[in-house]
């Protein structure tokens, strides 16, 4: 049973509109030093050598095969209603004990472990943003996803780098080979360099593929969270890869979304670098990122 979530007022909305971070005005202790090896010993993201390459490879080929924009459209359809679960921030939290990420070479960890990481590495750099630093804590937690109470999808439709769909597939894509075979590759309806799109029509009219980010956005925004805009386009964003790390896909970009990219690029460091075997004491740091949760959510989430 969904029961109704309570929204935040108008003066709560406007609060959050004019707390707008600007990232040009961003202060950082900049405590935090990029490792030159990930948990397993190579450089991070390297899709060609590791123990799990394999893997990785063989979820990516699925990803791509399987990523079409009938699929998209379908299962945003399913998931919008937002009627798998009801549970607080936290809770959610604790589930991702049980999710290891196929798609990541760099960790193999639980990813509350990854979550707490991130968030740790950018609370010390930057202490007066804590609404960046309550976005990595959630920034992934629509992997979720993999479990049965929500659907237990397979791995390809909830992790890795996330893509257009109904425009062509760009080659900055990781394994790009294997879009080859997805019924769009040859569609001439989508692809052409804008497919269904047009340039400067903003990110948020583009059809990503399937997957956490999305899902953890819709979360957010539909249960009425008060984090500033720069947060909810990290969390929709955080995976686009082709695009904040390549430049693949600029085109449909707008103004806000340049502005918001540069958040996404202070937050990527964190993200990505900060993954380790070395564990953050979750109880210690718990009570800290639970009156975070307080202050930007209700108290329980339709999921």
């Amino acid at each position: 049973m969904i029961v109704s979530v309570e929204k935040p007022n108008a003066t709560q909305a406007k609060s959050a509109e004019q707390a707008q971070p600007d990232a040009n005005k961003l202060v950082s202790n900049d405590q935090f030093t990029v490792p030159q090896n990930n948990a397993f010993g190579n450089t991070f993201r390297d899709y060609e050598v590791g123990a799990r390459t394999d893997k990785v490879e063989q979820h990516y080929k699925a990803s791509h095969i399987n990523q079409t924009y009938d699929f998209v459209k379908k299962i945003r359809e399913e998931y919008k209603k937002l009627s798998k679960a009801e549970m607080g921030i936290w809770e959610c939290c604790e589930l991702l004990n049980e999710v290891v990420d196929d798609s990541d070479p760099d960790l193999d960890e639980p990813q509350i472990q990854h979550l707490l990481q991130s968030a740790e590495a950018i609370r010390k750099d930057y202490p007066n943003e804590d609404w960046l630093h309550l976005t990595a804590l959630i920034h992934d937690l629509g992997k979720i996803l993999v479990l049965p109470k929500f659907g237990e999808l397979p791995q390809w439709a909830v992790v890795g780098d996330t893509f257009p769909v109904g425009c062509a597939f760009d080659e900055f894509n990781v394994h790009y080979k294997y879009f080859r075979e997805n019924p769009d590759f040859k569609n001439p309806k989508y692809n052409t360099n804008n497919g269904v799109y047009s340039e400067g029509c903003g990110l948020d009219n583009l059809l990503m593929s399937w997957g956490h980010d999305d899902y953890m956005y819709m979360v957010a925004k539909e249960n009425g969270t008060t984090l500033p805009q720069a947060g909810l386009f990290i969390i929709r964003y955080h995976s686009f890869y082709p695009l904040h790390k390549h430049g693949a896909y600029a085109q449909f970009m707008n103004e806000e979304d340049k502005k918001n990219m540069k958040w996404l690029h202070v937050f990527n460091k964190y993200d990505l670098y900060s993954k380790s075997k070395a564990h953050v004491d979750v109880e210690k740091v718990k009570p800290y990122y639970e009156s975070l949760i307080a202050k930007y959510f209700p108290a329980k989430l339709k999921w």
